[in-house]
């Protein structure tokens, strides 16, 4: 047998390598439904989720290291994630900015006097 063909994985591997498949399918899938061009109108959550319908995330346990086939996969969805946390930056930074302006305009109207006196009380 080469050196460069693979052996076959223990059991107990091969069910540490199922649930990493797993739980980076769970966050690809996730990831696609944040950066899908979906446009309905549905109630969004601070986290991204949308209200009523996911549940939170949370960090899957007793996975160990990640197995070396799939470093490859891990490290494709890391940029990912990353690409997206700078695009939720950049879009908070322009709202911030819009927000901003949207204040500004408002502070420079002066109040409106009265156009009507009640005369009878």
């Amino acid at each position: 047998m080469s050196p460069d063909a693979e052996a076959p994985l223990p059991a107990e591997d091969t069910t540490a390598h199922a649930r990493w498949e797993a739980a980076l399918a769970d966050l690809e899938a996730t990831l696609d439904d944040m950066t899908g061009t979906d446009t309905t109108d549905t109630d969004t959550t601070v986290d991204g989720t949308t209200a009523g319908t996911a549940t939170p995330w949370s960090a899957p346990t007793g996975l160990g290291p990640v197995p070396r086939d799939l470093v490859g996969r891990a490290s494709r969805l890391l940029a990912a994630q990353r690409d997206r946390i700078t695009a939720v930056e950049d879009a908070r930074r322009v709202t911030l900015e819009h927000l901003g302006a949207l204040r500004a305009v408002h502070a420079t109207r002066t109040p409106q006097a009265a156009v009507y006196l009640d005369a009878s009380a």
